[in-house]
C-alpha cells in the first residue's frame, strides 16, 4: 500500500443539519411514497463499534439509509467511504463537509485507512458498500476484501465490532417518483469472534446475509 496524503473534512454543523433537513424532511417525503424499515429493533451492544455493509442498487440507498439509522435515529452521523470518483466536482465539496470521504480501492492510502480505523474505534457509524459500486440488478459480485481488512486492522484497538448487513429495495430497479424503498437490517456479524476467518469464507457469508435481507426488502415493495 501506498503512503498517499488524504483531504479529509470533519462534519460541518450547519451543512450537515441542512442536508438533513432537505434530503429527509422534503426530497424523500416527496419523491418516495413509502420508505419502510423492517427488524429495526435489531440489538447491538451499546459500546460495541458497527460498520453498516448495505447493498447498493441505487443513487438513493446512502439517502434512505441515512433517514434509517442515521442522527435522527441514533444520535450519531452516517460516514460513508465512497470512491475517489464520488468525490470529485461540486458533489465532492458537499459529500466531504458531510463527513464523507474517499479511497482507493486499488492502493489505498495508509493515512485513510488510519481515519477509517479511528472512526470505528470511536463508535462512528461507517458506511461501506461491499460490492464497490451500484449493482443495478442485484446480479451476485465477488465482494471487495477491504471491508473485512479494515474491520480486522480496527479489531487490533477495539474488542467489540459488529458489521451489519442490509438489504436496500425499491419498487422499480430505477427509482420513479412516488416509487416505494424498503430498507431491512440483516443478522450482524460479530468481527472478533473469529479473527482467523478468511476473507473469501467472510465475504460469502456476509453476501448471503446482505442478499437474504434484501430479498425480505424486495418482498415489502412488491417485487
Amino acid at each position: 500500500m501506498k503512503k498517499k496524503s488524504t483531504d479529509i473534512c470533519t462534519i460541518n454543523p450547519l451543512l450537515g443539519f441542512l442536508a438533513m433537513f432537505v434530503t429527509q424532511d422534503i426530497v424523500i417525503k416527496t419523491f418516495f411514497s413509502e420508505i419502510k424499515i423492517i427488524n429495526k429493533s435489531f440489538s447491538i451492544p451499546k459500546n460495541s463499534s458497527i460498520i453498516l455493509a448495505p447493498t447498493h442498487r441505487s443513487r438513493w440507498d446512502g439517502l434512505v439509509l441515512t433517514k434509517a439509522i442515521g442522527r435522527r435515529v441514533t444520535n450519531k452521523d452516517c460516514r460513508f467511504m465512497v470512491t475517489k470518483s464520488e468525490m470529485k466536482g461540486i458533489q465532492g465539496w458537499f459529500l466531504k463537509r458531510l463527513g464523507c470521504f474517499s479511497i482507493d480501492q486499488l492502493s489505498p492510502s495508509l493515512s485513510v485507512l488510519r481515519y477509517a480505523v479511528n472512526l470505528i474505534q470511536k463508535k462512528n457509524q461507517l458506511v461501506v458498500f461491499p460490492e464497490g459500486k451500484i449493482n443495478k440488478y442485484g446480479k451476485k459480485l465477488i465482494l471487495k476484501e477491504g471491508l473485512y481488512r479494515l474491520a480486522l486492522l480496527a479489531a487490533k484497538k477495539t474488542n467489540s465490532i459488529f458489521i451489519i448487513p442490509i438489504g436496500i429495495a425499491y419498487s422499480q430497479v430505477s427509482p420513479k417518483i412516488r416509487a416505494k424503498a424498503s430498507l431491512c437490517f440483516g443478522d450482524p456479524l460479530f468481527v472478533n469472534e473469529n479473527p482467523n476467518l478468511s476473507i473469501e469464507d467472510f465475504n460469502e457469508i456476509l453476501n448471503k446475509r446482505m442478499h437474504k435481507a434484501e430479498k425480505i426488502a424486495l418482498k415489502n415493495v412488491g417485487r
